[in-house]
């Protein structure tokens, strides 16, 4: 334990020191404020609902100037949960080399609609899609140094499978390339 921190027989003070440390009620935004510093939090990348609603919330913003800020940053089009999900699922895609079914599942996590999900989905062109699919599978087949055949197919795939490929095209090609 931290010698700042030792108190004799009192745990109690002691949590309430570390509590009182930890939260910082120093900072307080008015509406105007909040709303200045979340238009530029929005301008500099895209993000969706789900994350401006926490960032107020750790702002210590109340319930109704939430609603009227996010209210604000749609109508001034620095919140839009379509361009996020256009822009999520491009990035995701060609950065980080996702499936269908990972980017599916992290945008319902930020509870993006499904109308959302479907027209960012569109985005991604299949002839890329299935050539993206087919490096990445080559590559992991040269990474993995397995002698048994059975098992460095099932390391191949769950490896493609936990990136959020499509299990029928996951097999398809391992059943191509082993």
């Amino acid at each position: 334990m931290n010698k700042k921190y030792r108190f004799k027989n009192s745990p109690s003070i002691l949590v309430f020191y570390c509590i009182f440390e930890i939260m910082d009620f120093s900072k307080t935004y008015t509406v105007e404020q909040a709303q200045k510093k979340l238009e530029s939090y929005c301008a500099y990348q895209e993000r969706c609902h789900k994350e401006v609603k926490a960032k107020l919330k750790d702002m210590r913003m109340i319930p109704v100037a939430i609603d009227n800020i996010i209210v604000h940053l749609i109508e001034h089009n620095f919140l839009n949960e379509e361009r996020f999900a256009k822009a999520f699922v491009r990035g995701k895609f060609r950065i980080k080399k996702w499936g269908k079914n990972r980017l599916v599942r992290e945008l319902k996590f930020r509870e993006i609609s499904k109308y959302s999900i479907d027209d960012a989905l569109k985005e991604i062109d299949l002839d890329e899609y299935h050539s993206t699919l087919d490096e990445l599978t080559q590559k992991r087949i040269a990474q993995v140094k397995e002698k048994n055949i059975y098992k460095k197919k099932k390391k191949v795939a769950d490896y493609l499978l936990y990136r959020g490929w499509e299990s029928h095209l996951v097999y398809e090609k391992l059943n191509t390339y082993l």
